[in-house]
């Protein structure tokens, strides 16, 4: 109507349903060859462009991965380095190896290679920084076995032990006479300060390394004396005539000069403690040569009848009591028998032929003795003894000696007393026939006789002596003479 044309509306179509695919055109082809011509691919989706990565994320990737690259190669070393260290040394033979004082460790290991012991310097001290060991290796003297590897060799340095020494101090030396001991002892160093005091060194043996220098040694000996003293003093007898522990030094070094066996040195310390108690002199032959030659040495010969009275702080045939100082340092042993001597009644002794000594507890028991002691000098055909007195020096007018009958057993004595005649077996200068050691014929297993006392001009015989005589014949012989060395 009116010229307008209807427009009709297009059909509705159906909602398809999500499951349901929208149905793609068909597209006709326009002839027959194109029908057979491939499509034309559609274009690739637009390339997806993704944040950049942080800076910080890739270093720590970076570093993560060098760490264990560098921690494997570590290990391959280290499995190369235990080989290699572990493996045998060049070392043909034992060596004895001296590494000096204030080495470092290249100083070590290029004195190792220039020994033979090891081959690579650098491989040491590498193995040697890797286990912690550079600061332990040790200066002296080492054994090195053969073949030792570097492993061992480290070890030596570090935990073993070095070569060791000996020096042996026998007892009854002066201090002189062991200074002079330690000077001649090529192994140590160094010089002594000073001759240390007399009794302040305890003879021993003593173990060093080479390097260590004689003062060392010194000190260890005084250390030593100070302990041992401090012990033996605390162990003493009660009643002792000994007021300290320097007194108790004094007189075991007269009972060390008197006697170097072992079993006598409590009876000769007892009857040196004995005289004490009475108030007796001392009268020790080892004290008048202490006097006379200062403790460098031994006269080498009998004491002469002037020396015998001649005074000196230290000859006890003139003073009473103790001398001022030791005239030697005593060993534990003599100490200890001063510290706990015999209990017995003896005041004289005198040598009974067969390294050893015969006790007395009266003048007239002593001078039988003596005399006994004569005649086994005489069968000997020996001459006086060294560095002793001899009897017949002491002078007969002499009114302490009391030559008339024996010295009461009780009470107070007079205060000077005969002299002690007894020889000097303990002499320090080794080697010479009236050396201790010297004497092989004496076993304490197998006591020996000697000869029964001759009576004296002018005395009865005793009651044995005619059974004696009678069979001199049955007695044993008497021991050779100690050898000459």
């Amino acid at each position: 109507m009116f010229g307008r044309r209807e427009t009709t509306p297009p059909p509705e179509r159906a909602p398809q349903s999500p499951s349901t695919p929208a149905e793609q055109p068909r597209i006709a082809p326009r002839s027959p060859n194109e029908a057979i011509k491939p499509q034309v691919a559609p274009p690739p989706p637009p390339r997806r462009i993704g944040r950049p990565r942080g800076g910080l994320l890739a270093t720590l990737s970076g570093l993560f991965s060098l760490l264990a690259i560098t921690a494997v190669a570590a290990l391959v070393a280290l499995f190369v380095l235990a080989q290699q260290a572990n493996a045998p040394g060049p070392l043909t033979e034992d060596r004895v190896l001296v590494v000096p004082r204030n080495s470092g460790m290249g100083d070590i290991a290029q004195l190792l290679r220039r020994e033979g012991i090891i081959e690579q310097p650098l491989l040491f001290q590498a193995y040697a920084v890797l286990n912690r060991q550079q600061g332990r290796l040790r200066a002296g003297e080492f054994m090195f076995r053969a073949n030792a590897s570097i492993k061992e060799a480290i070890e030596v340095l570090t935990e073993g032990h070095a070569v060791l020494y000996t020096v042996t101090i026998p007892e009854g030396l002066t201090s002189f006479q062991i200074v002079e001991r330690l000077r001649q002892n090529e192994i140590l160093v160094g010089e002594i300060a000073e001759i240390p005091p007399e009794g302040s060194l305890l003879p021993d043996t003593y173990k060093f390394e080479r390097g260590m220098s004689r003062q060392q040694i010194v000190d260890l000996m005084r250390r030593s004396q100070e302990l041992v003293l401090a012990e033996i003093w605390e162990r003493r007898i009660d009643g002792l005539p000994l007021e300290s522990p320097e007194e108790l030094v004094i007189l075991a070094s007269i009972v060390e000069r008197e006697t170097g066996r072992a079993d006598e040195r409590p009876r000769v310390a007892g009857v040196f403690v004995n005289r004490l108690r009475r108030g007796m002199r001392l009268q020790s032959d080892p004290t008048i040569v202490y006097g006379l030659v200062g403790g460098v040495g031994t006269l080498g010969r009998g004491i002469r009848r002037s020396e015998i009275q001649q005074p000196t702080p230290w000859n006890t045939y003139v003073i009473h009591g103790l001398p001022p100082t030791p005239i030697a340092n005593p060993g534990r042993a003599a100490m200890e028998a001063v510290a706990n001597p015999s209990r017995t009644n003896d005041l004289f002794f005198v040598a009974d032929g067969t390294g050893g000594h015969a006790f007395s507890e009266t003048y007239e028991q002593h001078r039988r003795a003596v005399a006994r002691w004569r005649q086994i000098e005489r069968s000997r055909g020996e001459s006086g003894p060294t560095d002793a007195v001899d009897p017949a020096d002491v002078p007969e007018d002499d009114p302490a000696l009391e030559r008339q009958g024996a010295l009461p057993t009780g009470g107070p004595a007079p205060a000077a007393l005969v002299p002690v005649l007894a020889t000097n077996p303990a002499d320090v200068s080794e080697g010479t026939p009236l050396d201790p050691l010297a004497n092989r014929s004496f076993d304490l297993d197998s006591p020996q006789r000697v000869p029964e006392l001759e009576p004296l001009p002018g005395e009865l015989p005793l009651p044995s002596a005619t059974p004696a005589a009678a069979t001199a014949a049955a007695v044993p012989p008497l021991p050779p003479p100690r050898p000459a060395q």
